[in-house]
């Protein structure tokens, strides 16, 4: 800390390495989209959270990823929210694809189709969405936003918040994977009250 009290800063220069100099939270989720030879594709994504109080979820990808095509190509998307003791999963779901563009990983991970998309989700996760692409946006540097909207959505019955348990203690029984960029991850699962003012609404 300075002597005016202020913490002392670093003012960062390259800023083609800006995300490398820190650490930043993220949930982590599971993408899954439909291959053009009828197969399916999973990636996991660390920047995904919803757009809006409404049904409407989005995700930064690339256009050069299988992802971002299948998504352009077939109009819709799963995405699976995996528990801290799926790390390893969701590790091997960023697997590169093979000699013949096949992703050959997905085959042997966990999953189940959806419901009312043509896609599949990563067992035993803890909550899951299933999204028509709303519109996508090209153009932040080499990334793309692609925004879904949720038309399904699935929660574990024991992470599903209800009144008559604690948020804590649902929190404690369930805890969240997080990715914390750059390269690390946490199991969250401690948690307090936000101390809101008097008077806010959302």
């Amino acid at each position: 800390m300075s002597d005016d009290g202020v913490n002392e800063l670093v003012t960062i220069s390259d800023m083609d390495r800006l995300w490398e100099q820190f650490f930043l939270l993220f949930p982590l989720v599971i993408i899954g989209s439909r291959e053009a030879d009828g197969g399916y594709d999973l990636a996991p994504k660390h920047m995904a959270m919803p757009l809006s109080w409404q049904n409407h979820f989005g995700f930064v990808c690339t256009p050069s990823h299988g992802t971002y095509r299948n998504i352009t190509a077939t109009g819709e998307f799963t995405v699976s929210y995996p528990r801290p003791d799926q790390t390893v999963i969701a590790s091997l779901s960023a697997t590169p694809r093979c000699g013949d563009e096949h992703k050959g990983i997905v085959d042997a991970l966990p999953t189940f189709k959806a419901s009312q998309v043509d896609g599949i989700f990563i067992r035993d996760a803890y909550l899951y969405f299933e999204c028509k692409l709303d519109r996508i946006i090209d153009n932040f540097g080499n990334n793309s936003l692609i925004s879904g909207q949720v038309i399904a959505a699935h929660v574990d019955k024991t992470a599903h918040r209800h009144t008559d348990r604690d948020d804590a203690a649902i929190l404690h029984d369930n805890p969240l994977l997080a990715y914390i960029y750059p390269g690390r991850f946490a199991r969250v699962e401690e948690s307090l009250a936000f101390p809101f003012p008097d008077g806010f609404k959302r």
